[in-house]
């Protein structure tokens, strides 16, 4: 006999509570969302759109002093489906939290924007088709290049800052006929700034199609008159080592092989956490002050910064323009610590 009519649904109390998706775009939801989102809130969302999906680690680095604090404000944010999680399997430990941005997180940048939440290109279908995607771990190491590099921007006495991160899909639709990298940035240290695409190697790509990639950064070089070095980030000394055999002999092919700097690092290097550090090694045939592997910003003395001649066509011009003026910044507005707990 049951004594307990109360359906089962109802006695799972640990789960939070969620409107559903119509409901989380109607304007009784988002006027209440207007008194509770936070600039900071708001930069994530339009990072998660940017880049497509965060570890909490990484948003811990991102935007929050300490992990405590940013899964307080992230169970807010899950809660009211501006951001949405999920756990993907491992077969070892547990995986961290990954969050994607949510409806009423993407219709909320829409109208920040003056856009139609229809017209933003959002489907939450495809934000959490990521955690089944082969290129989830791929995505989620891009990113934690760079939430690392503003971690190390972050630390006290640091010298140095992520000034510009671009996303692989940004980065495609400027520069896809062409090349695709991983991820644009730039880093400023004492006085000198160097910009840099980003080659994200996972050990799984075949080293005849990475290296194949340095005709396209050849071709984009010519095209625009700026000399932007390539970054390539691999996951073993040995994997490193290979590559830029690789690398080299494809490097040789080229008739302009000085259009494409590269500088190579491992990621079981001593200072694998800091993407900044001296653990960058370019390839052979560079001209360096010193031997040894260099720190990030000494990149910029070996390969100084070029400016695009007057005949750039106008068209790449005008794309490499807007992509500055629409691209999220890699730092949060500032905020008052006493505002994290909200």
């Amino acid at each position: 006999m049951i004594s307990n009519p109360t359906p089962q649904r109802a006695l799972r109390g640990h789960l939070p509570q969620r409107p559903r998706p119509r409901a989380a775009t109607t304007g009784e939801h988002h006027a209440l969302l207007a008194g509770r989102l936070t600039p900071r809130d708001r930069w994530l969302a339009r990072m998660l759109y940017e880049h497509r999906v965060f570890t909490s680690k990484q948003i811990t680095e991102l935007c929050y002093p300490s992990k405590r604090a940013a899964n307080h404000r992230l169970l807010d944010l899950f809660k009211w489906r501006v951001v949405d999680r999920f756990q993907p399997f491992v077969t070892a430990g547990t995986a961290p939290m990954h969050y994607v941005l949510d409806i009423a997180g993407a219709v909320a940048l829409a109208y920040e924007d003056g856009l139609d939440p229809k017209k933003l290109g959002y489907r939450h279908e495809d934000a959490m088709g990521i955690a089944h995607s082969l290129r989830l771990a791929h995505t989620v190491g891009v990113n934690g290049f760079f939430t690392n590099l503003v971690r190390a921007g972050q630390q006290p006495g640091a010298a140095g800052r992520l000034t510009a991160w671009w996303s692989e899909l940004r980065c495609t639709r400027l520069f896809g006929d062409m090349v695709r990298p991983d991820a644009y940035g730039r880093w400023k240290e004492a006085g000198r700034e160097i910009e840099f695409f980003l080659e994200f190697d996972f050990g799984t790509e075949n080293l005849g199609t990475l290296s194949s990639k340095l005709h396209g950064y050849e071709k984009l070089a010519t095209a625009t008159g700026i000399t932007t070095p390539v970054l390539i980030w691999l996951p073993t000394s040995l994997r490193e080592t290979t590559a830029r055999g690789a690398l080299s002999d494809t490097l040789a092919q080229l008739d302009h092989p000085a259009l494409v700097p590269i500088a190579s690092r491992a990621s079981d290097s001593a200072d694998k956490q800091d993407p900044a550090a001296a653990s960058w090694l370019p390839l052979s045939g560079s001209i360096t002050r010193r031997p040894g592997r260099l720190r990030l910003t000494e990149l910029a003395e070996l390969w100084p910064r070029t400016a695009p001649p007057a005949e750039v066509p106008t068209a790449v011009a005008v794309r490499t323009a807007i992509a500055t003026l629409s691209a999220p910044s890699p730092l949060p507005p500032p905020q008052p610590i006493s505002s994290f707990g909200r």
